[in-house]
Parts: structure tokens; sequence; C-alpha cells
């Protein structure tokens, strides 16, 4: 497909906008679902807010991305803004968990085609002298959209209305609307192929079981309920069903084939298991921090500004150094500061000091930023136009997988470590704590209710005033131990990451080549 235009500027602005708009909503409504869920009631029900977006995103992922490589980039990746304001309106006006879950899930199909193609118009549309440093601004958009999205978020909420939160996204939609569909010019040369329907319906249905197999699991149902099992079947049986598909598949939604490439397996390996690392450091470090420590910030965004920071600081020279190092050379370093930030993290107690929490965070941060800038170009690297939405939606796809798996399998880690050090601690009820994952209610005897096993419940100021003194100590001292229990654990995958980076064959953007290619193409 030949692309061309004149507005390169305008363009990479709006896909800039687009992936901020997109990238920040989760944040921002994690934010405000105190207050929604005060509002619209379905305590019960919340966690589907989150699901539906999650599964309509990581399902439409990889469709949207090979439906650009077949019919064009501008179709879809307009569909998607549409479709995601379309969701945000409707959102605003919900009046029901119910009601907002289905709406969130319309947000999420629309998020499904703006993330993974805007990374390939920019790849199509610029010239190769300025692929790097331009992948380095996509990357650093993904770490501000984590600062500043609840930041946003919090005070909307708070001053203005939850129902803005998604209203905001109106206006940035349609400013990114009219940047990319009367200023991004595509030609109509496409390669109309058979839609892969099976493999498409055999993905969406895998992540559906999968996600909500993994949000209801130890929560609405136990463990080893026959839901949770029949899920997790379900997943197990349609993922063999994709696999089969795509095997036959003339224009499969995943190519296998592309995972014969070194550089592109290793890549997202690299991508899913960084990914899982990083988001246990993003969930449990404002736990530390407000749970251990007692810290009165309710803002995550806040917590966590010093570790966003870091993935700005290199994930633009990381886009940078493509010119001139190869991705190898580039992720190794990186990675190994990841691995040691995360293996500082091990370390932590209930008297860390908070500094020293700060300069943990800022070398995760630092470890995973490039991971954002440089293995998109690395995914796509030597790939013919018709592969590059495939290959760069699979990528966003993976790492999306990997931070779900990270948030699910560690949680039960951490839940259950928790409950195991809060039996130790207060002796006796190891019974109740050990079923704490399936909903139990150890550690609440005289403290009015409260669950002590609930890491969030001693976030609150409100709810550490209501435990005396000595439990609180002995309580503190058990979430720390579970949360350092955890991020060993989560060491696993980030030595993982380490090795798919050692792995990496040893190619580099040729600038050159690049740009004989860019000129035929243009």
């Amino acid at each position: 497909m030949v692309r061309t235009t004149q507005n390169t500027g305008i363009v990479i602005a709006g896909l800039l906008l687009s992936i901020l708009m997109a990238s920040m909503d989760n944040s921002i409504t994690a934010t405000a679902m105190g207050s929604i869920i005060g509002e619209l009631g379905g305590l019960d029900k919340f966690v589907w807010v989150t699901s539906a977006y999650m599964v309509a995103e990581m399902a439409g992922m990889p469709i949207f991305g090979k439906l650009s490589d077949m019919y064009g980039r501008k179709r879809f990746f307009v569909f998607g803004i549409v479709c995601f304001m379309i969701g945000s309106a409707l959102c605003g006006t919900a009046d029901s968990i119910l009601q907002l879950s289905l709406f969130r899930a319309v947000q999420g199909i629309g998020a499904g085609a703006l993330v993974p193609i805007a990374f390939t118009i920019m790849f199509d549309a610029v010239p190769p002298e300025s692929r790097g440093k331009l992948g380095g601004l996509f990357g650093a958009v993904f770490g501000l959209s984590s600062i500043f999205g609840p930041l946003l978020g919090a005070y909307i909420t708070d001053h203005i209305g939850w129902n803005w939160i998604f209203y905001i996204n109106l206006p940035l939609g349609l400013i990114a609307f009219a940047m990319i569909a009367f200023f991004y010019k595509e030609s109509a040369q496409h390669e109309r192929q058979v839609i892969d329907w099976t493999g498409a319906a055999a993905l969406v249905g895998t992540i559906v079981c999968l996600v909500f197999a993994m949000e209801l699991g130890g929560k609405t149902f136990a463990w080893d309920s026959a839901e949770i099992i029949g899920l997790f079947a379900g997943a197990a049986a349609l993922a063999l069903l994709f696999v089969w598909a795509e095997r036959r598949a003339v224009e499969p939604i995943i190519s296998f084939a592309m995972f014969r490439s070194r550089l592109y397996a290793t890549s997202n390996a690299l991508a899913m298991l960084s990914g899982a690392a990083f988001i246990t450091a993003s969930v449990y470090i404002p736990i530390y921090m407000q749970g251990v420590l007692g810290g009165s910030a309710t803002n995550s965004g806040m917590v966590l500004l010093p570790m966003m920071l870091g993935t700005v600081v290199t994930a633009t020279p990381g886009g940078s150094l493509l010119n001139k190092l190869s991705y190898r050379t580039i992720l190794i370093p990186n990675v190994v500061i990841l691995v040691a930030g995360i293996a500082l993290l091990t370390t932590l107690t209930s008297d860390t000091p908070r500094w020293i929490v700060t300069v943990y965070m800022v070398l995760v941060g630092l470890g995973v930023g490039a991971t954002f800038s440089v293995l998109g170009n690395a995914a796509i690297h030597a790939l013919p136009a018709n592969k590059r939405g495939s290959a760069s939606s699979t990528l966003n796809f993976l790492r999306s997988l990997g931070m779900t798996l990270g948030i699910t399998v560690f949680g039960i880690i951490q839940s259950h470590a928790m409950a195991r050090k809060l039996s130790d601690a207060l002796g006796g009820g190891s019974d109740a704590a050990a079923n704490e994952g399936a909903g139990g209610n150890a550690g609440t005897d005289g403290l009015g209710g409260l669950n002590l096993s609930d890491p969030h419940a001693l976030m609150e100021p409100a709810a550490r005033s209501h435990i005396p003194h000595d439990l609180l100590a002995k309580v503190t001292d058990g979430l720390s131990s579970s949360i350092s229990a955890t991020f060993m654990w989560s060491l696993i995958p980030a030595v993982l990451a380490l090795a798919a980076a050692l792995l990496m064959s040893r190619e580099r953007m040729d600038p050159a080549a690049e740009a004989e290619a860019y000129a035929a193409q243009h």
C-alpha cells in the first residue's frame, strides 16, 4: 500500500492525541470508580466496567490490525475514533453499572482499532530518519498518560462530575478525527483478501472466557467452582480452535509464520514479559506506599509519578538511538535496569524509607521505558506494508495480555501471602485466612467488619484509625511482606524478558534501505 501525506506534522499530532485519549481512559475511569459506584450502585458488578473494556480492546487489536493491512489504515483508524467517541458519549449518560459496562465495551472496540494502527500509520507516513524519534515520542505518550490520567480523573470527578471523564473525550476525539480524516492521504491500492472469520470468532471467544475467568475467580466465584473451571476450559478449547484456524487460513488474523523471524518472536516475548513485570510494580507500589507507609495521597498518579517519569526519560532517547544502534543493544541495558529495579523491590519492609522506594520506582520506569518506543519498530522491521498492521497489533495484544495475566496471577499470590501473614501474626483463624481469596473475611473480629486481608482497606486513613496501633503494626508488616514476596515472583517474567532481549538477533534500522523503500512507496 502506498501512502502520501503533505501534512505529516498534523497527522502525527492527531495520532498522538488519539493514543493519549485511549491510553488515559482506563486510569481516568479507575480513579472515578468510587464516585460512580456511589451514584449508580452495583458494587458487586463494578468489575465488569473494566473487564468489558479490556475484552473488547484486546480482542479487537489483532483483528483491526489485520483488516488495516487488507483494506487500508485510515478507514479503520477513523472508525476507531468515531466508535470511541460514541462509547464515551454513551458512558456519560449511563444510569446503571450494567449500562456503563456495555458502553465501555463500545469504547474498548474503538481503542482496539486506535492503539495498534496509530503506530503503523506513523511508520508508513514519516520518512525513515524520523521514525526513531517519533517512536520515542509515541512511547513517551504512554508514560505521560499513566501520570495525567489519574490526576485528570480525580480533578474532573471532584470538581465537575464523573460523567465528564467520558465527555472530555468528545472534543479531543473531534480534533483527532479532523486531523486524520482531512490531512492523512492514503492511496486506494489495497490487497483485498478473504477475512478469517473462524479465527476472529475463536480469538474473541478465547479472550472473553479468559478475562472473565481471571476477573471473577476468587471474587464472585471460587477458583475451583464450576463456573471458573468452565470459563478456563472454554478459553483452552477456543484457543486450540484459534490455532487450528490460523494454520489453515490464507490470511490469518495472527500470522504464526512471522514468528519464524527471531527478531519478531523475541520482540513479542519481551513485550509480554516486561508488561507483566511492569504492571505488578504499577499495582502494588501504590498499595505499599499508602497501606504500609500510611501515605495520605489517594491518587495513584501522584504515587507513581517517579516511575512514570522514568519511562519517559528512556522512551524518548531509546527511539532516537534506533538509527545508530541495533534493537538488541538498546534494549539489553534497559531490561537489566528493569530486573535490578524489581529485585530491589523485593527488599521492601515496613521500615524502608520513602526516598528509597522512590529510587526503586525510578529504576523500574527507566528499565521499561525503551520497550515502549523500540519494540514497535523491531516488530515490524523489514516487513512489507501489507504485514505491518498485523505485526504491530499482535505486539500490542501480547503486551496487554501479559499485563492482564500479571495483574491476576500476582494478585492471587499477594492475597494468599497476605492471608498467611495475617494468620501467623494474629494467631488462629488460619482456615478463614486461607479462604480470603475466595471471599473470606479473615481478620475482621472486633474491627466492625473491616477486612484486614484486603490491602485497599489499609489505604484509607479513616479505616486505619479504627485499628489499634499494635495490631496495625502487625498488619502492615504482613502487607509489606506479602508485597515483597509478590515482587519476588515478578522477577520471573522480568528475568525471562532479559533472556528474550539477549536472544534477539542483531538487526538494526537501516536508514538507507528504509529510505529507498519509502521513496518507492511515495
